[in-house]
């Protein structure tokens, strides 16, 4: 039975992305048509092509024909290269998730620490400095401290690659297998493209996985502040036990559900947000392939990246409700 919720929850949400999205590309005020066959074609095949996009029939009808589409795998052809959006997609998004991967690990690595030690030592200087460093991640602009990365790292210091994922030297060295160039390159055992692909990442990983320390840390601050302050754990201290067990196996074990929650809000705001970090660093993903589908009016490349971006939230949320019944039985 919880199950098929799950399952009804899931189709009931994928539908009502499609149904948003299929309204946006009703509303927008550009013409679909004359955006495949341009301004000065005439009205013969501008009816034609109408035709054949489906639009001369009933609203409902092309609601279900999109679904069908997208089903499919079908996000149309884009307009501004008259390739198929879906593989348009496929290229792009693995760059994506390289760097939202890299950056969602420096901030659970870093993050979750930080948000323990903050909250035992609460009120403390390193309670201070903790909040100070979440407070700065919340409220510094995401691509100012991209500028201020370049031109201290890239231009004065020199210890990080530049814009791009590869320098030019290094590119279509190694074949592409998963579009993830570090893991292309290990596969390939060439190190040398590995270390470069890796200097160019460091620093964008780094921004967003700094945005995301600052969400994790705070979190979990805040979680272990309520567990530490139970009774089970004044019981466990009075009856002498370490100060590391109190902390790490039994008040940290009690947040790890919610922590999942925050992780996987955390990945996913990272691949679907990361369109400044993007285009600051010009890095080929799903996010500047948005944006510059969006200026060239190109819809369907737009609302094919929107659903699939939709679809990232909805399956991060099915992997953490497993995740939940790993780690709490009660779940079950």
């Amino acid at each position: 039975m919880g199950s098929l919720r799950t399952l009804t929850s899931i189709a009931v949400t994928m539908l009502g992305l499609l149904f948003v999205t299929f309204i946006i590309g009703r509303v927008m005020p550009i013409d679909p048509v004359l955006a495949i066959v341009g301004e000065r074609a005439s009205q013969s095949t501008y009816d034609a092509t109408y035709e054949a996009l489906g639009l001369d029939k009933p609203l409902i009808v092309q609601f279900f024909i999109y679904v069908g589409d997208v089903l499919r795998g079908d996000f149309g052809i884009s307009t501004l290269n008259s390739r198929p959006v879906s593989e348009d997609i496929l290229r792009v998004f693995p760059a994506t998730l390289e760097l939202a991967t890299l950056g969602v690990v420096f901030g659970v690595v870093l993050g979750v620490p930080l948000g323990v030690v903050a909250a035992v030592k609460r009120g403390t200087w390193i309670d201070q400095i903790a909040r100070v460093v979440a407070l700065i991640g919340y409220s510094m602009p995401i691509f100012w401290l991209g500028l201020i990365g370049l031109l201290i790292f890239y231009g004065i210091l020199g210890w990080v690659g530049g814009p791009g994922r590869l320098d030019i030297f290094y590119v279509d060295i190694v074949p592409t297998i998963t579009g993830m160039i570090l893991v292309d390159a290990a596969i390939d055992g060439n190190w040398d493209v590995f270390r470069n692909a890796f200097s160019h990442l460091i620093l964008p990983a780094s921004l967003l996985g700094y945005y995301s320390l600052a969400y994790i840390s705070r979190m979990t601050r805040s979680f272990m502040l309520e567990q530490l302050s139970a009774e089970y754990v004044t019981t466990a201290r009075v009856k002498g036990m370490s100060e590391w067990d109190v902390v790490w196996r039994h008040a940290f074990r009690n947040i790890r559900v919610q922590l999942i929650t925050v992780i996987a809000l955390s990945y996913a705001g990272l691949l679907e947000g990361s369109v400044l970090t993007e285009i600051i660093f010009s890095w080929p993903g799903i996010g500047s392939y948005i944006t510059t589908a969006l200026l060239s009016a190109d819809m369907n490349a737009v609302l094919g990246g929107t659903v699939v971006v939709g679809l990232i939230f909805i399956l991060l949320n099915i992997f953490s409700d497993l995740l939940y019944k790993v780690f709490d039985p009660r779940a079950k």
